[in-house]
C-alpha cells in the first residue's frame, strides 16, 4: 500500500502517450481510484492526464481505460493492490 492514499500498480499506456512517459509503454503510479491514479501519473508525466481526462472530468471518448480486465465507470473506479491498468486509445474507422 502506497503512503499516497492507494496502492501502487502498473499502468500501460497507448502508443500515442509515449511522448508523456519518455517512449515507456509501462509506468508506475498510485492511487485508491482512478482519479487519483491519473492525478499521479500526471504529477510524475506532466501533460497525460489532460491526454486521457476532459474538461468535464470524464475519460475521453477516444481513450479506453481498463482496470483489473474490466472497462473502466468513470474516474471513481476502485483501485486494489495487484490491479494492472490499460489507457489505450480507441480505434475506429473501416
Amino acid at each position: 500500500m502506497s503512503t499516497r492514499g492507494g496502492p501502487t500498480v502498473r499502468v500501460t499506456v497507448s502508443s500515442v502517450l509515449f511522448d508523456y512517459t519518455g517512449d515507456r509503454r509501462e509506468v508506475e503510479a498510485c492511487g485508491a481510484t482512478l482519479g487519483a491514479l491519473l492525478l499521479d501519473l500526471d504529477r510524475r508525466y506532466p501533460g497525460l492526464r489532460f491526454r486521457v481526462v476532459d474538461e468535464q472530468e470524464r475519460v475521453r471518448p477516444h481513450m479506453n481505460v481498463f482496470v483489473a480486465g474490466q472497462r473502466a465507470q468513470g474516474l471513481a473506479t476502485r483501485i486494489a493492490e495487484g490491479d494492472e491498468v490499460h489507457l489505450l486509445q480507441a480505434l475506429s474507422g473501416g
